[in-house]
């Protein structure tokens, strides 16, 4: 099961858990735990929101390492690295495999933007 769906499924017990407490108390303790439920999520909404704002751990980005080799023919390409556009993180290259080509094409071996 999914974080998200765990989270709905918590969700819908805790909100009929507290209606059917409310239902069957009297009216005055009804309130006074509604005031101290109000208190609780909000306060669990402060501290999710702070926590939600905090920067994530470090990604690693892409890493390649010992690729073997790569032969392309005629206008082909052949990649023991890497090509594109990195991600957010870094790009690690480490041990590639030889590239070659015949005929004109593209021989990569290591890292390469798009």
């Amino acid at each position: 099961m999914t974080t998200k769906r765990v989270v709905l499924v918590v969700t819908c017990v805790v909100v009929a858990a507290l209606g059917w407490v409310f239902a069957i108390t009297q009216w005055e303790t009804a309130s006074r735990i509604a005031t101290v439920v109000s208190a609780l999520a909000g306060m669990a909404a402060v501290g999710i929101g702070i926590w939600a704002a905090l920067p994530g751990p470090d990604r690693a980005g892409v890493v390649v390492r010992d690729t073997g080799a790569a032969q392309a023919e005629g206008a082909g390409r052949a990649v023991t690295g890497y090509q594109g556009s990195g991600p957010a993180g870094s790009v690690t290259v480490e041990r590639t495999g030889d590239a070659g080509t015949t005929g004109g094409g593209d021989a990569i071996s290591g890292y390469s933007e798009k």
